[in-house]
């Protein structure tokens, strides 16, 4: 089958950033190796090989990327010194800087195209400021294209802002799917220059079985999952999705040949899913 044409969205300093992105879950090594072939195979081009999945699992995906054309991937590392692992600009500049340069190596890049920190400080500003001061520093030696965040709120990308002339977040990694109708992150982080990517953006599996996804999925002959995906985009919001299935993945990229209608996204912006269900 062809593949999809997945189109890019435009970051602050001219970077172009495919909307969809694979994301590994917490999986064994073995897992995360297929998983990352079965990706390539749909059509993604875009990986974010998150530290939290631990090393092994990142070094399979390593693996797995470097038997492909470098220059049609984006390739995405990150580094947690969040939720107390560091306190105070010193030390989380170090630790910061230390975990960042270690994705260099596991992840088998001279260049990476972003690199995002995990989860912000919670030592305050002064601590987010080392953290920040890490990833400049290798964005401003041309070691990344970009760099991003996770988890911030306005007031913390305020944090980095604060200082005159930062580089500052070109992309913030939230969650974000349908149900988040009443999320301002896009206007808030928009005014940072800062783009939105959602993670768990079909809420955990929650959405795969809506009601009023599947009765709109049924009218573009697609499912529950791929019209949740599709509101995301809408949104003004990138994805980055997670599977081990081939399948899956494929259906996740078919949502390009369709635009759900004003009055669509009207009823999903205001829908508050209730229902769980997860799959692989």
């Amino acid at each position: 089958r062809p593949l999809p044409v997945v189109p890019n969205v435009i970051l602050s300093n001219g970077v172009e950033f495919p909307v969809m992105s694979f994301g590994a879950n917490v999986w064994d090594a073995e897992t995360t190796r297929y998983s990352t072939g079965f990706a390539l195979m749909a059509g993604f081009r875009n990986f974010f090989s998150s530290v939290l999945i631990g090393e092994a699992s990142q070094a399979a995906q390593a693996e797995v990327l470097g038997n492909f054309s470098r220059g049609e991937l984006f390739i995405c590392g990150t580094v947690n010194t969040g939720d107390g692992a560091c306190d105070g600009l010193d030390d989380c500049y170090a630790k910061t800087k230390a975990g960042a340069l270690g994705q260099f190596s596991v992840l088998k890049q001279d260049l990476l195209d972003m690199i995002m920190l995990d989860y912000p400080a919670t030592g305050g500003c002064e601590s987010i400021v080392g953290q920040w001061k890490a990833l400049e520093e290798l964005y401003l030696a041309n070691k990344t294209r970009s760099i991003a965040v996770s988890n911030f709120s306005p007031d913390q990308i305020q944090c980095i802002a604060n200082n005159p002339g930062s580089t500052l977040p070109h992309m913030n990694q939230m969650p974000y799917s349908v149900g988040h109708g009443d999320d301002t992150v896009v206007q808030d982080d928009a005014k940072f220059g800062t783009k939105v990517q959602a993670y768990s953006p079909l809420d955990a599996g929650a959405l795969v079985n809506d009601p009023l996804c599947k009765e709109i999925g049924d009218k573009y002959k697609r499912s529950a999952a791929q019209i949740a995906l599709k509101w995301v985009l809408q949104r003004n919001v990138s994805v980055c999705t997670e599977s081990t299935s081939l399948v899956y993945m494929q259906m996740d990229l078919d949502i390009f040949s369709f635009n759900l209608t004003v009055d669509e996204m009207q009823r999903l912006n205001a829908h508050k899913p209730t229902a769980r269900n997860n799959v692989a």
